[in-house]
């Protein structure tokens, strides 16, 4: 085949009527080969013999869609300078729309000898790695919108692909943990009855499985272990495990059109922060061969090393104009061909580090605030890497986006659990930490709440463990953070003790009460609904199997109905979902009281003591307008907390407007409407009335004006 010179963009395969062109960016490579690998695995190679500024680039006649193929490069192998070049290994393309194959764990997979490293390795890794395929990127998208919903509007549902459906009894088996089977109706039912607006998918990129995980027989379930950025992960593929070439790409695509189609939409959390390939002594699969330098931050002090500020032993360079190129294209890619609504990123300040501090003004958020695809969908950032400079970034990142609030995090775990002086802090946390984003032109919005995410314990383990259990992850229990803030309720693990069963269903319904009327964005970690537990394991990454799936034979049907009817609550009283900071502890719209019903003051705020507090939140002075422009109106509510371990008389407090108050949620076990759906509210209640809440409850009350 005579190899045409062909375009030095876009990067990576682009398919024509007449064949391939193929361009790949290395400034220090010095040849670079497309190797086509026929059904058989035999391999024919081509030179690309073009190269502009870095990018070698050729055109090759009569390729079509299906083909397999690799990369080759070659150059200096020299890890003092950083450059780790070996011909002998075949590369995955990082523009590479689809892999077929698996990764084989041996010493092939290696760039360097195993023996001494300081020499590259002469075996061959064509047989042991994942290809790339060429893709035709056709698909009917007819009638597919985004339910483009605005953050206030918004209520998450994290979850993962595979682990939602692999047990899912309404879901055809062929189809259980893939793309297919997420997008199948018994599976998208249970999100619509739900109430949540989008789904957050736990990384779908092409991911392998770390060596040495894969040496202890588990594997990478979680998927941060990124491969390929712009390819759906094979194994999550029904067409692909039905050996349908590159069939998980409009897979992919139709579970998009599927969830758009029932009002969800779809964010991905994606791992730019780091790959597969680990630090000096990991595998050669992709970016390591291509251009190690551009790729990767070195060590500035050692070169042959790596600066990691991911726990992983390497950081992605945001810095370098290679890899932002990888990073845009990936994003909107995944935008305009995938149609998806949204990003969660991963140790999202590693990408922010050129200079080793945070920066705000990096060039990874400049690119993303000038670009007219990516920054019209949601961007959410975990705001913290493992760096030993300001690792811990919460409420710096620029006012375009959203964070997860581990802050809220920690503090709702903390009062439940009874720690002191929370208060003041938890007063904060509920009404979108004006502490955090006030201060910089941000929403309350701007903060991202939960309570359980998939790093640490699910919401049944949260009351049921106080120390983690990951034993099944092989590490002596090591792995995982130890800092859980969770709360036992008295037994560790399982127990038939009623008591403190019922405690422990109590403190599930207050902690998702809290969450679900805090002002911001609630994030709901899946299967938190129906009780999943995972045995204590607060680290389940390599649990690719019934501790970290969902178990449907038995779920708790009255968490899950009282979760439905949290969710609707909050959607369907726009008093919840206030879109700017209320200024100062008492307003027209929000005021505090003690349980004797008298407004808190200084010494109220400031007392150790303090566990009990009720919120006021006014219905009909609503600063927003709803999508239309209209003006909103809602009615008012009665917030009433008791972390105190007696019940608790409360005053319903002498508010102006509504003159009489009913039940709306209670998340006592034994109170009229816990778990009723619709709840009986019972009979009105007068201003000046006392309500008993039970010990560790929360009762919300609700006031409809001119009664």
């Amino acid at each position: 085949m005579d190899v045409l010179p062909g375009k030095p963009f876009p990067l990576g395969v682009s398919l024509s009527e007449d064949g391939i062109n193929v361009a790949v960016a290395s400034s220090t490579a010095e040849h670079v080969w497309v190797c086509l690998i026929d059904e058989s695995g035999n391999e024919t190679r081509h030179a690309l013999p073009q190269n502009d500024a870095g990018i070698w680039h050729g055109f090759l006649p009569g390729v079509t869609a299906g083909q397999r193929y690799g990369l080759r490069a070659s150059g200096p192998y020299d890890p003092s300078r950083g450059l780790r070049f070996n011909d002998a290994k075949l590369l995955l393309d990082p523009y590479a729309r689809a892999t077929v194959g698996e990764l084989r764990y041996g010493p092939s997979i290696y760039g360097h000898d195993l023996d001494e490293p300081s020499r590259p390795s002469s075996l061959d890794s064509a047989k042991d790695v994942p290809l790339g395929i060429v893709i035709d990127d056709a698909f009917d998208w007819t009638g597919d919108t985004s339910p483009n919903r605005r953050y206030a509007d918004t209520v998450v549902y994290e979850v993962h692909v595979k682990g939602f459906t692999q047990l899912h009894p309404g879901v055809p088996a062929d189809m259980r943990g893939t793309y297919a089977g997420l997008a199948h109706p018994a599976a998208v039912q249970h999100l619509v009855d739900l109430g949540v607006t989008a789904i957050e998918l736990l990384p779908v990129h092409q991911s392998v499985t770390e060596p040495s995980v894969h040496s202890h027989g588990l594997a990478n379930y979680w998927g941060y272990n990124t491969l390929g950025f712009f390819a759906p992960h094979a194994a999550y593929s029904a067409e692909a495990k039905r050996g349908v070439v590159g069939g998980q790409v409009r897979e992919f695509k139709a579970m998009v059109k599927a969830l758009h189609a029932a009002g969800l939409e779809v964010i991905l959390d994606v791992v730019y922060n780091h790959t597969c390939e680990g630090g000096a002594g990991g595998p050669t699969l992709c970016f390591r061969g291509l251009d190690n330098p551009d790729y990767y931050r070195l060590d500035p002090h050692d070169p042959a090393g790596y600066y990691d500020t991911t726990g992983t032993g390497n950081s992605i360079d945001a810095g370098s104009t290679t890899a932002l190129w990888l990073i845009m294209d990936s994003l909107r890619y995944w935008v305009e061909e995938m149609h998806v609504d949204g990003f969660r990123f991963d140790l999202a300040a590693t990408l922010s580090r050129e200079d080793g501090a945070f920066d705000r003004t990096a060039s990874f958020f400049d690119l993303i605030a000038q670009d007219p695809v990516v920054n019209r969908v949601k961007l959410i950032a975990e705001p913290w890497d493992v760096g030993q400079m300001d690792s811990y970034d919460i409420g710096r990142f620029p006012a375009m986006w959203r964070e997860w609030n581990g802050a809220y995090r920690d503090t709702v775990r903390d009062f439940w659990r009874s720690k002191p002086s929370l208060m003041s802090t938890l007063a904060s946390r509920i009404t979108g930490s004006s502490d955090l984003y006030g201060n910089s032109a941000r929403r309350p919005t701007a903060s991202v709440n939960f309570v359980t995410a998939h790093d640490g314990f699910t919401l049944r383990d949260l009351v049921s463990y106080d120390s983690k259990h990951n034993e099944a992850n092989l590490e002596d229990n090591r792995d995982g953070t130890s800092d859980n803030r969770s709360w036992n309720c008295g037994a560790e693990g399982p127990t038939d003790d009623p008591t403190v069963n019922a405690l422990r269903s109590r403190q599930q319904r207050a902690l998702l009460t809290t969450l679900l009327t805090s002002f911001g964005i609630p994030m709901l970690l899946g299967g938190d609904e129906l009780g999943r537990t995972q045995q204590g394991n607060n680290n389940a990454y390599c649990q690719d199997g019934t501790v970290a799936w969902f178990d449907w034979s038995a779920p708790d049907q009255a968490l899950l109905a009282f979760t439905r009817r949290l969710v609707r609550m909050r959607l369907e009283h726009p008093v919840f979902r206030r879109r700017r900071f209320l200024v100062g502890s008492q307003t027209d719209e929000i005021q505090w009281y003690t349980p004797a019903g008298a407004l808190m003051n200084d010494g109220d705020w400031n007392d150790p003591n303090a566990r009990c507090i009720v919120l006021y939140l006014d219905g009909n002075d609503l600063p927003d307008t709803g999508a239309d422009g209209s003006p909103l109106l809602d009615d008012d509510f009665l917030v009433m907390v008791n972390a105190w371990w007696e019940p608790l008389g409360m005053v319903i407090p002498p508010v102006d407007g509504a003159r009489e108050w009913q039940r709306e949620i209670d998340t006592d076990d034994d109170a009229v409407g816990a778990s009723a759906d619709p709840p009986n509210p019972g009979a009105p209640m007068a201003i000046g009335s006392t309500v008993t809440v039970a010990a560790r409850s929360m009762l919300i009350l609700r006031g409809r004006r001119g009664l």
